[in-house]
């Protein structure tokens, strides 16, 4: 194996991420047992999905040293998995207070897996690469507009759980900001890419699944010690 280069910013980011993820999905999994029941099952996809990243970034990592060749398909595989899962925590955390028509569980789920689709379609020449991104961005626009003024947002604000109102508008600005670093990537050179790729995330699977654990167990538990 090729030794890492000190001037590999990539290389780098590709290794502090695999850790950091991997960290991330042992401390998810050890402190979902103190968080309420219900959010056992968000805090759970959270670890699922710095545990699928974390594999596919091992891989990555060693592709990216070995050959610095860009891992399309390992991310994409990567985020086929993982991005639904993490828009599908959307429609978990509003279980936690009320019963969603499962309507609604199939819309973030077809298009989040479009947007990743059309995006991986546009980067491998499959179609058009700009097709692709403009597809892609079509996706992600609905889905901030679900999440923002949909029937998710409607449900959302009919709730006075501070807990699950913390996570959904925090998680909502996750999607909105940290997700616009990808398309930004889209558009880069293969280099500055995979770093902006790396950055995204870092930010967006590590903070995501923390911010649903801080939720889950912080605020649920300050709320059950004012009410006592």
């Amino acid at each position: 194996m090729v030794n890492l280069a000190i001037n590999d910013y990539v290389g780098i980011s590709f290794w502090v991420i695999s850790i950091a993820l991997l960290a991330t999905t042992v401390f998810l999994l050890v402190e979902r047992k103190n968080a309420k029941e219900k959010w056992k099952t968000p805090i759970t996809v959270s670890a699922i999905v710095t545990g699928i990243a974390a594999s596919h970034y091992f891989y990555m990592r060693k592709l990216w040293v070995n050959t610095h060749n860009s891992p399309v398909i390992y991310r994409y595989i990567d985020w086929i998995l993982t991005v639904p899962l993490q828009i599908i925590e959307f429609y978990l955390i509003l279980l936690v207070v009320k019963n969603i028509p499962i309507k609604i569980f199939y819309k973030l789920l077809m298009s989040s897996i479009l947007m990743i689709v059309f995006g991986f379609m546009g980067e491998t020449g499959i179609i058009n690469r700009n097709l692709g991104f403009i597809l892609g961005f079509i996706a992600w626009v609905y889905l901030i507009y679900e999440i923002f003024y949909g029937e998710l947002s409607k449900i959302k604000d009919k709730t006075e759980d501070p807990s699950v109102i913390f996570a959904f508008d925090s998680l909502k600005w996750i999607i909105t900001l940290g997700w616009s670093i990808y398309p930004l990537g889209y558009l880069m050179n293969k280099v500055n890419m995979n770093i902006l790729y790396n950055i995204g995330d870092l930010v967006n699977k590590i903070l995501f699944g923390l911010i649903i654990w801080y939720a889950g167990k912080k605020l649920n538990h300050r709320n059950h010690n004012i009410i006592k």
